[in-house]
């Protein structure tokens, strides 16, 4: 039988493990790029899996006063589109850490959602 020290040594190893694993993963998703796009391409918005976004993209036949809410709206719904695949994304390389340290799916690390 494990003595208290050896349990607690053990504990604070693993936890050491799952942080590390916890920061190579927050990097990973900031490499990892999405795209969303509304109004059949005519807006872009490029991001990281982990939300920080990278360019906006506005199709130059957009560029007219009279279209400010359309290019308003289009805009909004690509960044929600980018965030939607973001989430996604970073959910499958969740799923893809947590099964490569035995957790159970669904399993939620603490500060991690």
């Amino acid at each position: 039988m494990k003595s208290m020290e050896e349990m607690i040594a053990a504990a604070q190893k693993a936890a050491e493990t799952i942080q590390t694993q916890m920061g190579d993963m927050q990097t990973k998703l900031d490499a990892i790029e999405v795209e969303g796009t509304s109004g059949g391409g005519l807006v872009t918005v490029r991001c990281t899996a982990r939300g920080r976004i990278i360019s906006v993209n506005i199709d130059e036949s957009l560029m007219k006063p009279e279209e400010k809410q359309m290019v308003e709206d289009l805009v909004t719904a690509a960044f929600n589109d980018a965030r939607d695949k973001a989430d996604r994304k970073s959910e499958e390389e969740m799923k893809a850490i947590q099964g490569g340290m035995g957790l159970p799916p669904g399993f939620n690390l603490p500060g991690m959602g």
